[in-house]
Protein backbone atom coordinates (compact mmCIF):
# COMPACT_ATOMS: atom_id res chain seq x y z
CA UNK A 1 0.00 0.00 0.00
CA UNK A 2 2.95 2.16 0.12
CA UNK A 3 2.61 5.95 -1.81
CA UNK A 4 -0.97 4.61 -2.36
CA UNK A 5 -3.87 6.97 -1.36
CA UNK A 6 -7.02 5.22 0.14
CA UNK A 7 -10.33 7.53 0.69
CA UNK A 8 -12.91 6.33 3.30
CA UNK A 9 -15.72 7.86 4.17
CA UNK A 10 -16.96 7.40 8.08
CA UNK A 11 -13.53 7.25 9.14
CA UNK A 12 -14.63 8.72 12.25
CA UNK A 13 -15.18 5.91 14.24
CA UNK A 14 -16.38 1.73 13.51
CA UNK A 15 -15.06 -0.01 10.93
CA UNK A 16 -13.79 3.43 9.29
CA UNK A 17 -11.49 4.37 11.51
CA UNK A 18 -10.47 1.01 11.57
CA UNK A 19 -10.03 1.05 7.87
CA UNK A 20 -8.05 4.67 7.99
CA UNK A 21 -5.33 2.76 11.18
CA UNK A 22 -5.07 -0.60 8.79
CA UNK A 23 -4.50 0.92 5.49
CA UNK A 24 -2.08 3.54 7.71
CA UNK A 25 -0.31 0.98 9.20
CA UNK A 26 -0.26 -0.78 5.50
CA UNK A 27 1.68 2.29 4.23
CA UNK A 28 -1.21 4.22 2.50
CA UNK A 29 -2.02 8.06 2.82
CA UNK A 30 -5.22 8.40 3.87
CA UNK A 31 -8.43 11.15 3.25
CA UNK A 32 -10.57 10.93 5.96
CA UNK A 33 -13.94 11.72 5.57
CA UNK A 34 -16.72 12.23 7.68
CA UNK A 35 -18.94 14.68 9.45
CA UNK A 36 -17.24 15.46 13.07
CA UNK A 37 -14.42 16.88 12.59
CA UNK A 38 -13.04 16.15 16.10
CA UNK A 39 -13.20 12.25 15.58
CA UNK A 40 -12.01 12.39 12.31
CA UNK A 41 -8.54 14.34 13.90
CA UNK A 42 -8.52 11.35 16.70
CA UNK A 43 -8.67 8.96 14.29
CA UNK A 44 -5.97 10.95 12.02
CA UNK A 45 -3.89 11.52 15.48
CA UNK A 46 -3.36 7.31 15.64
CA UNK A 47 -2.08 7.01 11.84
CA UNK A 48 1.33 6.24 10.65
CA UNK A 49 1.25 7.85 7.49
CA UNK A 50 0.57 11.89 5.56
CA UNK A 51 -3.54 12.12 6.36
CA UNK A 52 -6.00 14.83 4.92
CA UNK A 53 -9.63 15.47 6.92
CA UNK A 54 -11.84 16.22 4.33
CA UNK A 55 -15.08 16.66 6.65
CA UNK A 56 -18.72 16.68 4.21
CA UNK A 57 -22.03 15.28 4.49
CA UNK A 58 -22.39 12.37 1.83
CA UNK A 59 -25.84 13.06 1.16
CA UNK A 60 -24.87 16.83 0.60
CA UNK A 61 -24.74 16.48 -3.29
CA UNK A 62 -24.47 19.82 -4.41
CA UNK A 63 -21.08 19.73 -2.74
CA UNK A 64 -19.46 16.12 -3.46
CA UNK A 65 -17.84 17.00 -6.81
CA UNK A 66 -15.90 19.91 -5.36
CA UNK A 67 -14.95 17.20 -2.54
CA UNK A 68 -13.56 14.80 -5.19
CA UNK A 69 -11.54 17.26 -6.83
CA UNK A 70 -9.98 18.12 -3.54
CA UNK A 71 -9.48 14.47 -2.41
CA UNK A 72 -8.01 13.89 -5.92
CA UNK A 73 -5.76 17.09 -5.99
CA UNK A 74 -4.17 15.89 -2.85
CA UNK A 75 -1.85 13.23 -3.89
CA UNK A 76 -3.00 13.57 -7.57
CA UNK A 77 -4.98 10.36 -7.36
CA UNK A 78 -7.33 8.02 -5.00
CA UNK A 79 -6.26 4.82 -5.29
CA UNK A 80 -8.49 3.55 -2.77
CA UNK A 81 -12.11 4.70 -2.40
CA UNK A 82 -14.10 3.03 0.56
CA UNK A 83 -17.65 3.70 0.73
CA UNK A 84 -18.24 3.12 4.81
CA UNK A 85 -20.66 6.31 5.45
CA UNK A 86 -23.75 5.11 7.24
CA UNK A 87 -26.78 4.36 9.14
CA UNK A 88 -29.01 1.43 10.63
CA UNK A 89 -32.89 0.88 11.94
CA UNK A 90 -34.34 -0.40 14.50
CA UNK A 91 -38.04 -0.43 14.01
CA UNK A 92 -41.00 -2.71 12.66
CA UNK A 93 -42.22 -1.47 9.37
CA UNK A 94 -45.87 -1.12 10.97
CA UNK A 95 -44.71 1.72 12.52
CA UNK A 96 -42.05 3.05 10.63
CA UNK A 97 -42.67 6.67 8.84
CA UNK A 98 -42.24 6.74 5.19
CA UNK A 99 -39.26 9.52 5.86
CA UNK A 100 -37.61 7.00 7.65
CA UNK A 101 -36.45 4.89 4.67
CA UNK A 102 -35.92 8.34 2.57
CA UNK A 103 -33.60 9.06 4.41
CA UNK A 104 -31.63 5.48 5.32
CA UNK A 105 -31.83 5.15 1.57
CA UNK A 106 -29.92 8.43 0.75
CA UNK A 107 -27.48 7.51 3.38
CA UNK A 108 -26.50 4.05 2.89
CA UNK A 109 -27.60 3.65 -1.11
CA UNK A 110 -27.57 7.07 -3.16
CA UNK A 111 -24.75 8.68 -1.53
CA UNK A 112 -21.94 5.93 -1.80
CA UNK A 113 -23.29 5.52 -5.29
CA UNK A 114 -23.06 9.53 -6.04
CA UNK A 115 -19.41 9.45 -4.87
CA UNK A 116 -18.41 6.48 -6.72
CA UNK A 117 -20.06 7.98 -9.64
CA UNK A 118 -17.79 11.29 -9.49
CA UNK A 119 -14.90 9.25 -9.03
CA UNK A 120 -15.26 6.67 -11.91
CA UNK A 121 -14.08 8.76 -14.95
CA UNK A 122 -10.71 9.89 -12.98
CA UNK A 123 -10.54 6.15 -11.79
CA UNK A 124 -10.58 4.98 -15.67
CA UNK A 125 -8.34 7.76 -16.67
CA UNK A 126 -5.92 6.72 -14.38
CA UNK A 127 -5.56 3.14 -15.13
CA UNK A 128 -7.70 1.43 -12.37
CA UNK A 129 -8.40 1.99 -8.65
CA UNK A 130 -10.27 -0.09 -6.21
CA UNK A 131 -14.01 0.21 -4.62
CA UNK A 132 -14.21 -1.13 -1.45
CA UNK A 133 -18.23 -0.69 -0.44
CA UNK A 134 -19.29 -1.70 3.45
CA UNK A 135 -22.91 -3.40 3.28
CA UNK A 136 -24.37 -5.74 5.29
CA UNK A 137 -24.59 -9.42 5.76
CA UNK A 138 -28.37 -7.62 6.24
CA UNK A 139 -28.03 -6.45 2.53
CA UNK A 140 -28.17 -10.23 1.72
CA UNK A 141 -31.10 -11.49 3.84
CA UNK A 142 -34.21 -9.73 5.45
CA UNK A 143 -33.36 -8.99 8.78
CA UNK A 144 -36.31 -7.51 11.20
CA UNK A 145 -36.72 -4.55 12.49
CA UNK A 146 -34.48 -3.58 9.32
CA UNK A 147 -36.80 -3.25 6.39
CA UNK A 148 -35.06 0.40 5.26
CA UNK A 149 -31.32 -0.70 5.88
CA UNK A 150 -31.67 -4.19 3.91
CA UNK A 151 -32.99 -2.44 1.20
CA UNK A 152 -30.46 0.06 0.65
CA UNK A 153 -27.75 -2.53 2.06
CA UNK A 154 -29.30 -5.22 -0.90
CA UNK A 155 -29.36 -1.96 -3.56
CA UNK A 156 -25.15 -1.32 -2.47
CA UNK A 157 -24.49 -4.85 -3.49
CA UNK A 158 -26.79 -4.89 -6.68
CA UNK A 159 -25.18 -1.39 -7.76
CA UNK A 160 -21.51 -2.62 -6.89
CA UNK A 161 -21.49 -5.93 -8.55
CA UNK A 162 -23.03 -4.47 -11.99
CA UNK A 163 -20.28 -1.92 -11.86
CA UNK A 164 -17.84 -4.41 -11.16
CA UNK A 165 -18.77 -6.13 -14.53
CA UNK A 166 -18.78 -3.30 -16.17
CA UNK A 167 -15.54 -1.52 -15.43
CA UNK A 168 -13.21 -4.69 -13.78
CA UNK A 169 -12.05 -5.87 -17.23
CA UNK A 170 -12.74 -2.98 -19.09
CA UNK A 171 -10.77 -0.09 -16.98
CA UNK A 172 -8.78 -2.19 -14.37
CA UNK A 173 -11.41 -0.89 -11.49
CA UNK A 174 -11.60 -3.53 -8.58
CA UNK A 175 -14.60 -3.43 -6.99
CA UNK A 176 -14.97 -5.53 -3.14
CA UNK A 177 -18.12 -5.98 -1.47
CA UNK A 178 -18.04 -6.39 2.32
CA UNK A 179 -21.00 -8.03 4.23
CA UNK A 180 -19.97 -7.86 7.92
CA UNK A 181 -22.43 -9.03 10.25
CA UNK A 182 -21.69 -8.24 14.19
CA UNK A 183 -19.06 -5.89 14.73
CA UNK A 184 -18.79 -3.63 17.99
CA UNK A 185 -19.10 -0.55 16.82
CA UNK A 186 -21.86 2.26 17.91
CA UNK A 187 -23.78 1.14 14.72
CA UNK A 188 -26.73 0.30 17.38
CA UNK A 189 -26.90 3.48 19.51
CA UNK A 190 -26.63 5.50 16.50
CA UNK A 191 -29.76 3.52 13.99
CA UNK A 192 -32.63 5.15 13.27
CA UNK A 193 -36.27 4.26 14.99
CA UNK A 194 -39.68 4.37 13.31
CA UNK A 195 -40.04 8.10 14.01
CA UNK A 196 -36.65 9.23 12.64
CA UNK A 197 -35.17 9.92 15.86
CA UNK A 198 -31.86 8.16 17.06
CA UNK A 199 -32.32 4.68 18.31
CA UNK A 200 -29.92 5.08 21.53
CA UNK A 201 -29.87 1.11 22.77
CA UNK A 202 -27.36 -1.31 22.86
CA UNK A 203 -27.50 -4.42 20.60
CA UNK A 204 -26.39 -7.53 22.43
CA UNK A 205 -25.24 -9.08 19.27
CA UNK A 206 -23.37 -5.56 18.20
CA UNK A 207 -21.84 -5.15 21.72
CA UNK A 208 -20.07 -9.13 21.79
CA UNK A 209 -19.29 -8.30 17.96
CA UNK A 210 -16.50 -8.57 16.40
CA UNK A 211 -12.86 -6.10 16.81
CA UNK A 212 -13.58 -3.64 13.79
CA UNK A 213 -10.08 -4.04 13.89
CA UNK A 214 -10.51 -7.38 12.56
CA UNK A 215 -12.79 -6.62 10.35
CA UNK A 216 -10.53 -3.91 8.65
CA UNK A 217 -7.39 -6.10 8.56
CA UNK A 218 -9.93 -8.30 6.74
CA UNK A 219 -10.97 -6.22 4.74
CA UNK A 220 -7.36 -5.59 3.59
CA UNK A 221 -6.48 -8.96 2.80
CA UNK A 222 -9.54 -9.19 0.52
CA UNK A 223 -8.94 -6.53 -1.23
CA UNK A 224 -4.78 -7.22 -1.90
CA UNK A 225 -6.03 -10.95 -2.54
CA UNK A 226 -8.34 -9.28 -5.55
CA UNK A 227 -11.94 -10.59 -4.11
CA UNK A 228 -15.16 -9.63 -5.01
CA UNK A 229 -16.75 -10.29 -1.97
CA UNK A 230 -15.87 -10.93 1.83
CA UNK A 231 -18.80 -11.95 4.14
CA UNK A 232 -17.35 -10.93 7.56
CA UNK A 233 -19.20 -13.03 9.88
CA UNK A 234 -19.39 -16.03 11.92
CA UNK A 235 -22.17 -18.30 13.40
CA UNK A 236 -25.33 -18.13 12.75
CA UNK A 237 -24.97 -14.69 10.75
CA UNK A 238 -22.52 -16.51 8.65
CA UNK A 239 -25.07 -19.51 8.29
CA UNK A 240 -28.41 -17.44 7.24
CA UNK A 241 -25.76 -15.24 4.85
CA UNK A 242 -25.10 -18.69 3.27
CA UNK A 243 -28.20 -20.18 3.36
CA UNK A 244 -29.69 -17.29 1.23
CA UNK A 245 -28.42 -18.94 -1.80
CA UNK A 246 -27.71 -22.50 -0.72
CA UNK A 247 -31.75 -22.91 0.60
CA UNK A 248 -33.49 -19.84 0.98
CA UNK A 249 -37.17 -21.65 1.56
CA UNK A 250 -35.23 -22.89 4.85
CA UNK A 251 -33.90 -19.10 5.39
CA UNK A 252 -37.54 -18.09 4.87
CA UNK A 253 -38.99 -20.16 7.53
CA UNK A 254 -36.64 -19.27 9.76
CA UNK A 255 -36.47 -15.66 9.31
CA UNK A 256 -40.25 -15.51 9.63
CA UNK A 257 -39.82 -17.59 13.18
CA UNK A 258 -37.19 -15.43 14.23
CA UNK A 259 -38.81 -12.19 12.88
CA UNK A 260 -42.17 -13.03 15.15
CA UNK A 261 -40.20 -13.40 18.18
CA UNK A 262 -37.91 -10.14 17.98
CA UNK A 263 -40.64 -8.23 17.17
CA UNK A 264 -42.85 -9.58 20.20
CA UNK A 265 -40.08 -8.69 22.61
CA UNK A 266 -39.56 -5.51 20.70
CA UNK A 267 -43.25 -4.41 20.86
CA UNK A 268 -42.75 -5.27 24.98
CA UNK A 269 -39.96 -2.81 25.22
CA UNK A 270 -37.74 -5.38 26.27
CA UNK A 271 -33.96 -4.55 25.54
CA UNK A 272 -31.03 -6.58 25.25
CA UNK A 273 -32.21 -8.91 22.75
CA UNK A 274 -30.19 -9.65 20.16
CA UNK A 275 -31.81 -6.77 17.92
Amino acid sequence: MKNKTVWITGASSGIGAAMAKTFSAAGADIILSGRRVEALEETQSALKTDSLILPFDTTDYDTLAKHVETAWAWKGRVDVLANNAGISQRSLALHTEPQVYTRLINVDLIAPIWLTQLNLPKMAAAGGANIIAISSVAGRIGAPLRTAYCAAKHGLIGYMDALRAEVELAHDIKVLNVLPGSVATNVDVNALSGDGDTFGKRDENIQNGSDPMDCAAAILKAMEAGDRELIFAEGLELQVAEMRHENPEQLFTLLGQMGAQTAAAFEAGEDGKGY
